[in-house]
């Protein structure tokens, strides 16, 4: 039985689920306003879907901050469709992109500034997506819990239950020892690499609806 996130971590590194060379934070163009996007265009859908509408918002110069605030509903819906939820996704980020105008003027200062309660003040932004916003586009400490997270815990037999429960299970385990996990590494960054090895871990293991955990099980047995 693994003792805390620390070990479990460790071990996903061990087995190579770093993948540094996607970004050095993991999350494709961290760091940027794209990256606010992306953490809405993602809700209930996959990643591939998400990289069709950020090369149609791209090509209609529509990933900036101020063109997205003023962007043409019309336009930004059909672009954002892949994505799913279109309609609701696209209100969503005009009027984030209209807010974060109004408050901070640019992204480096949104970045800087905003914090969690700002955000989930925010239309279709939940707890998942306002982490992933402070974490990877912002660059804050926040760890970023998703439903691969929440279903490899319940396949190594874990019980916690909610966001928040689980969320403090990994920061409690890393806390104080994310330089062993990544040295050199801000704790910010061990957050966001970890959240990273558990996505690409979970995607490399599923099985239907299922997680595969024997790999992990065998090198805590070992």
């Amino acid at each position: 039985m693994l003792r805390d996130s620390f070990e479990l971590l460790l071990i996903l590194k061990r087995l190579g689920y770093d993948r540094a060379e996607r970004d050095e934070w993991w999350w494709p163009a961290s760091g940027t306003f794209q990256t606010v996007v992306g953490a809405i265009l993602t809700q209930n859908t996959r990643w591939e879907r998400v990289e069709i509408s950020l090369e149609n918002l791209e090509k209609l110069e529509l990933l900036s901050l101020h063109a997205m605030a003023n962007a043409d509903r019309r336009l930004l819906e059909e672009a954002i469709r892949p994505s799913g939820f279109y309609r609701n996704k696209a209100r969503a980020l005009r009027e984030l992109a209209q807010k974060m105008f109004e408050e901070f003027s640019t992204f480096e200062n949104f970045a800087q500034a905003v914090d969690r309660e700002w955000l989930l003040q925010r239309r279709g932004i939940g707890p998942e997506s306002a982490d992933a916003i402070l974490n990877y586009a912002c660059y804050k400490e926040a760890f970023v819990v998703d439903s691969y997270t929440a279903r490899l815990l319940r396949a190594l037999a874990f019980t916690m239950e909610g966001y928040d429960e689980i969320a403090q299970w990994f920061v409690e385990g890393i806390y104080e020892r994310y330089e062993e996990l990544f040295p050199s590494l801000c704790r910010a960054q061990c957050y966001a690499r970890s959240h990273g090895m558990i996505v690409e871990y979970c995607k490399a293991k599923r099985k239907g609806s299922r997680i595969s955990v024997e790999e992990i099980l065998r090198t805590t047995e070992s």
